[in-house]
């Protein structure tokens, strides 16, 4: 595993992440080590895109639509 060290985080900031961590029965470093997982299994709007572009193009045909729409109405 890795190591992250920062630096010059507000004072403001350290107290609610500290007391974030405490209210869910966690360390500081439990808490932040979390939180950066979220952040990297969530891919960002650019990440998202750059696979849509990669993707095959659907192919369009109004009458399927309407067919598929009449049949999920019923």
């Amino acid at each position: 595993m890795g190591t992250i060290q920062i630096r010059d985080v507000p004072d403001g900031t350290e107290r609610v992440l500290k007391a974030r961590a405490e209210r869910e029965g966690k360390s500081l470093t439990a808490y932040v080590r979390d939180l950066l997982n979220e952040e990297a299994a969530s891919p960002t709007l650019d990440e998202v895109m750059i696979r849509i572009a990669g993707d095959e193009p659907v192919p369009y045909d109004p009458d399927f639509v309407r067919e598929t729409m009449r049949e999920g109405r019923r």
